[in-house]
């Protein structure tokens, strides 16, 4: 599960210190006390995604709520995306190794994931088993 969540913060832009941080774009916030709830307008999009998994307002309202989280750490967010991965019903499948199947089931969670039907910039297939294996992730 950790190579998969470091190869989800390496597709969405946020592998750096500041990741947990981060605002859709690249500006940082200062507070987890709870998502930062700001839409930022860049290249033709408008996003309020931010951290290191880069977690639209809704969606976290949506995952803290079913989580009981009461701030924004870095370590609720882990939490939040493995909750988002299991919402996906791709746990399993991580777990296991089965590596393009969970790709597929979370590519509807974030943007920057093969296969994502958002129409931002995305990694490929082979870039992302890259950097899931080099985290330490095992293939089926």
């Amino acid at each position: 599960m950790a190579a998969f969540l470091w190869m989800i913060r390496v597709c969405e832009g946020t592998s750096s210190s500041n990741g947990y941080r981060m605002h859709f774009g690249g500006s940082l916030f200062t507070s987890f006390d709870d998502h930062p709830r700001k839409i930022i307008s860049l290249n033709g999009y408008k996003s309020s995604a931010a951290g290191a998994y880069q977690i639209l307002t809704a969606t976290w309202n949506e995952v803290s709520s079913q989580l009981g989280l009461t701030d924004f750490s870095p370590e609720n967010q882990d939490l939040a995306a493995v909750q988002l991965i299991r919402n996906r019903k791709a746990y399993d499948d991580v777990i296991t190794g089965n590596f393009e199947a969970a790709i597929k089931k979370c590519a509807k969670e974030w943007a920057s994931l093969p296969g994502s039907p958002y129409g931002q910039p995305t990694k490929t297939i082979a870039q992302a088993k890259k950097y899931y294996t080099q985290a330490g992730g095992n293939l089926a």
